[in-house]
């Protein structure tokens, strides 16, 4: 067994003469919540797809729990235990919060649909469209929706996008109780630092599609090439 949930090594996407990602390696250890952030442009979330198979051909590898799944498609990559949400919610906003949660739960393996929704505090909302219910609702619901299955690696893009400062800090608390309780391991992209700091043991700082830097919250927060990069922004 590895001791690495994830690892990514020389992974590398370009446009033209442009290095969206340039020879960046990553590894999470089981268990672990790692944050991932970095300016806008910093190549975040073309990290987030080379390592969950979406897009042009991987440059690089790919490695979960010791196997290598660089040839694999997102789909085999989500099937093999490795599941992620986007940025933008990944719902249907006329379907119920049920249908859908039972949507994703005909493509997986384990029928852990109400345990989630539980969870997630759903249950309640399981009868309402999804376009009817409220944005910080429709966040978590994103959220159930890549822990249908029971995954054992969550790559989460933004998932406190658009949410006030109170709903943010507790759906990072709900975040670091649940990937505790189901041992997931979480990779999670977020321009909030409150979030990033209150539920990450390590970073990971991107810039013009390298790593700046890695270490603890603390670590981090006093490196001054990341003040100088975020210079203005909430990490200084």
């Amino acid at each position: 067994m590895s001791e690495w949930a994830l690892e990514g090594d020389g992974l590398t996407r370009r446009y033209g003469g442009f290095a969206a990602l340039d020879d960046v390696a990553i590894a999470l250890r089981p268990g672990e919540i790692r944050g991932l952030i970095g300016p806008n442009g910093a190549g975040k979330s073309t990290l987030m797809d080379l390592l969950s198979g979406r897009g042009a051909p991987l440059s690089g590898r790919v490695r979960l729990f010791g196997r290598d799944i660089s040839a694999m498609p997102a789909r085999q990559r989500r099937r093999a235990g490795l599941a992620r949400s986007f940025q933008k919610t990944n719902i249907f906003p006329d379907l119920t919060v049920a249908k859908q949660i039972g949507l994703a739960t005909s493509a997986a393996e384990i029928d852990n649909s109400v345990e989630v929704m539980d969870a997630l505090g759903l249950t309640a909302l399981r009868d309402r469209r999804a376009a009817d219910i409220s944005h910080g609702d429709q966040r978590r619901l994103d959220v159930a929706l890549a822990l249908v299955g029971r995954p054992r690696v969550l790559l989460l893009d933004e998932p406190a996008a658009g949410l006030t400062m109170a709903e943010s800090l507790n759906l990072a608390l709900l975040l670091r109780e649940l990937a505790a309780r189901w041992q997931v391991t979480v990779l999670i992209v977020e321009h909030d630092m409150e979030v990033i700091f209150s539920i990450c043991s390590h970073l990971t700082v991107l810039q013009l599609g390298r790593i700046l830097a890695e270490g603890t919250p603390e670590q981090v927060r006093s490196m001054p090439e990341v003040i100088t990069a975020y210079l203005g922004s909430s990490v200084a």
